[in-house]
């Protein structure tokens, strides 16, 4: 992340599964959208306190509004840049991508993303969860409705801005 990078959206709470044939389970985290990149961190510095009163809070936005494009209290540039320093967060360019779209569900609304990973292609699934069983493993139990779309158009605008 750049020293003059600003996040423009931060959801947490965020379900990230892998599309491929063999990909079994997920990963809980924070998903971010930068002026460069898309950003998964599911290991962060942030205290746990935040982080609950923090999802309490989104689920609230949520009901209130679905748009995606929210930010938080608590969290800025600064802890974004701590937590990338972890080789085990994702932080892919626009350029890297290689496409984006929304869909919804029964159970809840989705964003599928598909990018290069050095000389793979990566496709994930990212759901904002509302509520979870700890056991046996960590897994949501209920998700939002929420409209990815700004979040895509996001995106989707920077793409075009680097290809020209």
């Amino acid at each position: 992340m750049g020293p003059d990078e600003k996040i423009h959206a931060h959801l947490v709470s965020i379900w990230r599964e892998s599309q491929g044939l063999f990909s079994v389970g997920g990963k809980e985290g924070m998903l971010f959208l930068t002026d460069r990149h898309i950003a998964f961190v599911h290991k962060t510095e942030a205290s746990m306190n935040w982080w609950k009163a923090i999802t309490q809070r989104q689920v609230v936005k949520f009901i209130r509004s679905k748009n995606t494009m929210i930010r938080h209290d608590g969290y800025g540039e600064d802890d974004l840049a701590d937590d990338l320093a972890d080789d085990r967060n994702v932080e892919v360019p626009y350029e890297d991508v290689v496409g984006i779209s929304s869909g919804e569900k029964t159970w809840g609304s989705v964003l599928h993303l598909e990018y290069r990973s050095g000389n793979k292609r990566e496709k994930h699934q990212y759901s904002v969860a509302q509520d979870w069983v700890k056991y046996p493993a960590k897994e949501p139990t209920k998700y939002m409705k929420v409209d990815w779309e700004p979040f895509v158009e996001f995106v989707n605008k920077r793409r075009r801005q680097l290809a020209t």
